[in-house]
């Protein structure tokens, strides 16, 4: 006799992912609907009157662009969100922002707990699917520890970017400026209201020259691209005296590409009058470190990217493409798979079978997984390049440029976002979703199940080179 749903034997239902339930969704495909969810919500909410300041109407597909870049914590935008956008508009955007940033089953779960809700085991498989962890084990706990952080590192970067402020601008309106510059640099969202301010530059081409708002701009950069899982492992160093391998070769290949940025922006943009050449000789240092540290990831931005050497900004796509670390809010194939991939060049280099990071070996699970990432992304940054070649009037580089930071939910621009056309603010979309997500994750989300292989075929051989 079938269970009536009652007694003792009866499954209760999910705290977080009820709405999912019934169609029995796997992990992945939960975070695609949600994202879609959040955005599609984010959409209506910026295009009610409230939204927009004042009498301008927004096209619906303007304003799902700026949900769809919000929720993907990218930054690019197709209206100024600092003059466009009421008070609500923006605090809906930093809303989705800060929901994009951490995850929406991140959220759904600080209300579980809050409320003193059991989490299910397939939640904490969304969670672990979310936060790019290798374990379900401890995943709750790391959960509460990633809230704490994000709230702790936001509310001390607010404090420092409000006092800063306060010398240009009224209190309140310092106060609001720290908040919301803070969530959005600590998320790599790179979304900024200085177009309120008539004839200023966007982004914080202002602050240039100043130490202070570069150092914690930086500091909130990198914190929010290392990942949660790698914060969380630094500030319990002290107690188990070592970092685990991701944590070590996540800061090691963040470091390094920093250097590196750092030094070719330095070379090739010291002699450019429109960037680097009119500052002094620090300022040239701290400009070209600046631009280093965010343009993985931040979308936020000291000089004109636009008026960069074509040399600097194919560099800056290079490094777009690769971005951020696993489980952080950046996005990129991430810079543990560069490091897989490089590891695996010196290692056919030296004629060995193993990838060896830190005198750990890598499983060749791992190598294949970083391999199809890699391949996946160019192949889809490529194709989304050749198409918007067709539908809008840029240079290629431009257009190469722009799909990359969709894709790599970076932000940087130079300039073609916000003379789109539809098909292009369609096909952005798109990259923004899927950089977001991962094309991995969404492949795993569109396959309906995977079956084990019950037989392998003989080997065969090919001449490579």
């Amino acid at each position: 006799m079938p269970s009536s749903g009652k007694g003792t034997g009866a499954l209760k239902p999910s705290t977080l992912a009820w709405p999912f339930r019934l169609a029995r969704l796997h992990p992945p495909q939960v975070l695609a609907l949600g994202f879609i969810l959040i955005i599609i919500l984010g959409a209506f909410l910026l295009h009610l009157p409230i939204s927009l300041d004042g009498d301008g109407e927004l096209p619906f597909i303007d304003s799902l662009f700026m949900a769809t870049s919000a929720t993907c914590v990218t930054g690019l935008s197709v209206v100024n969100s600092g003059e466009d956008f009421t008070l609500f508009g923006q605090l809906v955007i930093l809303t989705l922002v800060q929901l994009g940033g951490l995850g929406f089953m991140t959220m759904a779960s600080l209300i579980a707990l809050v409320f003193k809700r059991k989490i299910t085991f397939k939640e904490r498989l969304i969670l672990q699917e979310a936060m790019n962890h290798g374990t379900v084990e401890g995943i709750v706990r790391l959960i509460r520890r990633v809230l704490v952080y994000s709230l702790v590192i936001e509310a001390v970067g607010a404090v420092l970017l409000s006092v800063r402020f306060l010398l240009e601008m009224p209190a309140d309106q310092a106060v609001y400026f720290g908040l919301f510059h803070s969530i959005s640099i600590f998320n790599n969202a790179g979304f900024d209201l200085f177009g309120a301010f008539p004839g200023r530059a966007g982004s914080l081409i202002h602050y240039v020259n100043d130490p202070f708002v570069n150092v914690v701009t930086m500091v909130l950069i990198f914190l929010g691209g290392i990942g949660f899982i790698v914060i969380d492992d630094l500030l319990h160093y002290r107690k188990r005296r070592k970092l685990t391998l991701h944590s070590k070769v996540v800061l090691f290949v963040s470091v390094a590409l920093i250097l590196v940025g750092t030094l070719v922006i330095l070379i090739f943009e010291y002699t450019n009058a429109l960037t680097l050449q009119k500052l002094s000789a620090p300022s040239k240092l701290l400009g070209s470190l600046f631009q280093s540290v965010s343009m993985r990831s931040a979308g936020v931005s000291t000089l004109d990217v636009g008026s960069m050497r074509q040399a600097t900004q194919f560099f800056t796509i290079l490094m777009m493409f690769i971005g951020a670390a696993p489980g952080s809010s950046g996005g990129g194939i991430k810079v543990t798979t560069f490091a897989i991939l490089v590891g695996a060049v010196i290692a056919m280099l030296r004629g060995r079978q193993d990838i060896v990071l830190f005198n750990r070996r890598l499983a060749q699970e791992r190598v294949y997984k970083a391999i199809t990432f890699t391949l996946f992304s160019f192949f889809f940054v490529i194709l989304a390049a050749m198409i918007l070649s067709v539908t809008e009037s840029y240079s290629f580089l431009g257009i190469l440029f722009e799909a990359t930071s969709a894709y790599a939910t970076a932000g940087l621009s130079m300039g073609l976002t916000a003379n789109l056309t539809d098909y292009g603010k369609g096909l952005l979309m798109i990259l923004m979703f899927v950089g977001r997500l991962g094309p991995v994750t969404l492949a795993f989300a569109l396959t309906p199940k995977h079956e084990k292989e019950l037989y392998r075929y003989p080997e065969g051989k090919i001449t490579i080179g």
